[in-house]
């Protein structure tokens, strides 16, 4: 089986690639290594985590290099986890969220579908419940009131794969990502920015003055979810389905920051400040769906996931913390 995975340099991205290489598919990465945040982390990634990583750089929001990709991989199955990411970045950005996870998207579903792949399994994002949904969040709550430019465009993933679905029969699932976190985490989330601001003894910007609960869910479960989604295309008709993937467990944010400086080993300082447009007060992830149909049962507590993210801050930033 030829896997192809889009954002193969990104966090999700290069987990993804390692396991399924682990396994013994043949995995073909595709990235553009955009400078969101710097492309020497990403270089760094991929190195550590998939040195064996076949990787075309390329953007999905280039039509013809995207053609060419499939034309000469020929993949059987796509994970599709490229996108521009970031709530807050999408406030002053918001073309760049149209190229990459709106024209960009079409292009992978067009793709698919001429190039006769049989399972498309992509990333969508907890954001999209906005201020519709109600903890716990359940797929079958509304998806119609999103709180920023990001979630939008993962909502209107969800309703562009539904259709080719229906269109044209393209198996595809859709995956509800709740705050992954890990080492080789992404740079601009809490994780990462908490633990360096720790171990540099800066204080850290802690909004809604600290009222604020996030379902953080460690990027090995993640990657669970994702393969066993990938093994089990949908038999129904349409075939597309969307499953929450999140720890069902909300973590309170002072404790979360609490845990990173036990694992520092020095006090956090806090900053607090007024809750920040498009952010959301609580997530929580109901994963009862993905737990019947893909056997997903996450197993990792910020306790025994977030320690390691702060030694690999420590090793990787050094004195750039």
């Amino acid at each position: 089986m030829t896997i192809l995975v889009t954002g193969a340099a990104g966090f999700i991205g290069a987990y993804t690639f390692r396991a399924l290489q682990a396994r013994g598919d043949r995995v073909v990465g595709i990235d553009n290594f955009n400078d969101y945040y710097d492309p020497r982390l990403k270089r760094d990634r991929v190195a550590a985590l998939c040195p064996g990583l076949e990787l075309i750089e390329a953007d999905i929001a280039d039509l013809d290099a995207l053609q060419r990709t499939f034309e000469s991989v020929k993949p059987s199955r796509v994970v599709h986890l490229a996108a521009q990411a970031g709530v807050r970045y999408s406030l002053t950005h918001p073309h760049a969220y149209v190229r990459s996870n709106l024209d960009g998207f079409v292009n992978v579903l067009e793709q698919c579908r001429h190039g006769g792949v049989e399972h498309l399994v992509y990333a969508s994002s907890s954001s999209v419940y906005g201020d519709s949904a109600t903890p716990p969040f359940s797929e079958d709550q509304r998806i119609d009131r999103p709180r920023s430019l990001y979630a939008a465009t993962k909502a209107a993933n969800e309703l562009m794969a539904h259709t080719y679905a229906h269109l044209y029969g393209l198996a595809a699932t859709g995956l509800r990502f709740f705050t992954v976190y890990g080492p080789w985490g992404r740079p601009d989330m809490a994780p990462v920015l908490f633990s360096r601001a720790v171990l540099a003894g800066r204080p850290i910007q802690v909004f809604n003055h600290g009222e604020m609960r996030r379902d953080f869910t460690h990027v090995d479960d993640i990657v669970r979810g994702v393969v066993a989604a990938l093994d089990c295309p949908s038999d129904g008709a349409p075939p597309h389905r969307v499953f929450n993937l999140g720890n069902h467990a909300p973590v309170e944010l002072e404790h979360f920051i609490d845990v990173i400086a036990a694992a520092a080993g020095r006090p956090a300082e806090r900053q607090y400040r007024p809750m920040q447009p498009g952010d959301m007060v609580e997530t929580m992830a109901e994963t009862s769906r993905a737990a019947d149909a893909l056997g997903f049962l996450p197993s990792t507590p910020i306790e025994t996931g977030l320690p390691p993210v702060v030694r690999w801050c420590a090793d990787y930033f050094g004195d750039d913390v």
